[in-house]
């Protein structure tokens, strides 16, 4: 093998060039991400919503030991607990050796994502159709979702307060429903739209039944037809959508893509893949020992319209859950406690697990190139996302930022550099301004996303991989 050049041997030493993750991956790595996201896959498919993506969370985590935290309660290095708001929003624990007043380190994601929720009267009947009305939820491309097949998910709160759960279309046996649109031979007006508008939102209306009741022709109509087979079912009236929250996703499942299985397709993987793969991170770290300091996994609610709610990380919630633990897990009194809560949050430290948008070939020009992010080069970290003059955004440190360079590098996790696409293309915000906001150390830190906000969104199993690892890392630093 001939002898570098010197230029050859300076671009190494000077020259920043990311490597594919494959390009690094040995066959044993490939299948351990391969087997890790079996795992995820599953995850997506069980947790279309908000609340079912924290059922199955709790599930997982009573699997492993963790158990509900109580207010007042003292806890030890080692035990895991976690905390459900409203059935949205959780965040569990693995306490550390050292005190909470040393700081915390945080990974928070958001499990909410865009999708067509129902409106508070929706049921109505038009030339013999019934159907739903909708408000879409989120930023959505709304020509996307006509045409496909529609699950409705969620729950309806009765007048006595009973709950009763819905999933109609996830199952082989179970009907679907979907969003019309016109035929071709006839769209010259539709294509003449803004492409925006090309779907309005007031046309997102899902078609839920044709059939008319038959029992007397005065009530021949296909909405009273619906509705006695929702209230011989679940027992519900038309007043009951009122207060109900239900939401129609895609009905289809999570599949690998390509002929080499190197990519999963899926609804939901914006932000629910930052979520399972921390959820694993402080499973993972459960199992093998206990952290120097407290581990964090945040799952909040409402990040797609803004944070807001006292399910979304705009609340105080976290806030209050770390003060709390302060006092669970440290013997300070009461004219003591307010200097140790906030010797906490200056001592703590957070990744905001978001994704960000990956490179796609077909559409180049929105992003540039030496600062964006792709698939199969790991985990993304970005300094900032936001929208043109970075509104919106947290703007980590250089110091913060040379600490995960560090760790990442140190774990041997693959990461690259990215931003939400080109200065003045657009972008968008993440939680991490409303952690930050406590005085927390805070960066984005996530995975590269082909058709984000879509009906299937599409990632990498090298990234998610990857992102496991980085957030494991994460966990145990001291």
């Amino acid at each position: 093998m001939a002898e570098k050049t010197q230029g050859e041997i300076l671009r190494e030493k000077l020259f920043y060039e990311p490597k594919q993750g494959y390009e690094i991956f040995d066959e044993e790595k490939i299948k351990k991400a391969n087997d890790f996201c079996e795992g995820y896959k599953k995850y997506l498919d069980e947790g279309k919503t908000e609340r079912e993506c924290v059922t199955e969370s709790v599930a997982l985590l009573k699997e492993n030991g963790f158990t509900e935290y109580q207010f007042g309660s003292k806890y030890n290095p080692g035990d895991g607990v976690y905390i459900n708001n409203c059935g949205k929003y959780i965040i569990a624990a693995r306490i550390g050796d050292n005190t909470a007043d040393n700081g915390v380190n945080i990974i928070a994601a958001h499990i909410d994502s865009p999708r067509i929720d129902l409106k508070a009267r929706p049921l109505y009947e038009d030339s013999g159709f019934a159907f739903f009305k909708t408000h879409y939820y989120g930023g959505i491309k709304k020509y996307q979702w006509p045409a496909i097949p529609l699950a409705l998910h969620g729950v309806v709160v009765k007048a006595d307060g009973s709950i009763v759960k819905v999933t109609i279309g996830e199952d082989d046996c179970d009907p679907v429903f979907t969003v019309t649109d016109l035929l071709p031979h006839l769209a010259d007006a539709q294509y003449k739209r803004p492409s925006k508008d090309l779907i309005k939102g007031e046309e997102l209306n899902i078609l839920i039944g044709s059939r008319p009741f038959k029992a007397d022709e005065e009530s021949g109509t296909a909405k009273l037809a619906i509705m006695k087979l929702l209230h011989d079912k679940y027992g519900i009236t038309e007043r009951d959508f009122t207060t109900a929250e239900l939401e129609a996703v895609p009905a289809f499942k999570s599949r690998d893509v390509g002929f080499d299985r190197s990519i999963i397709c899926g609804y939901g993987q914006d932000d629910r893949v930052c979520a399972y793969t921390s959820l694993m991170a402080i499973l993972g770290i459960a199992q093998e020992k206990t952290p120097a300091q407290t581990a964090l996994c945040v799952f909040a609610d409402k990040e797609e319209i803004g944070s807001y709610g006292n399910t979304g990380l705009g609340s105080n919630y976290l806030e209050y859950f770390i003060m709390d633990l302060v006092a669970a897990c440290s013997d300070c009194n009461n004219t003591d406690f307010s200097q140790n809560a906030r010797r906490c949050f200056e001592n703590s430290k957070c990744l905001s697990a978001d994704v960000c948008a990956a490179l796609d070939p077909t559409f180049p020009d929105v992003v540039e190139k030496n600062n964006c992010g792709f698939i199969n080069h790991g985990t993304v970290i970005g300094k900032y996302f936001g929208s043109r003059g970075k509104s919106g955004t947290n703007d980590a440190s250089a110091e913060y930022l040379a600490k995960i360079r560090k760790l990442y590098d140190d774990a041997g996790v693959v990461w690259q550099t990215g931003e939400l696409g080109k200065v003045d293309a657009g972008g968008g915000g993440t939680v991490a301004m409303y952690v930050a906001r406590m005085n927390i150390d805070t960066v984005d830190v996530g995975v590269p996303v082909l058709s984000m906000h879509s009906p299937m969104e599409l990632t990498s199993k090298a990234d998610v991989y990857m992102a496991y690892r980085g957030f494991k890392a994460f966990y145990v630093d001291e």
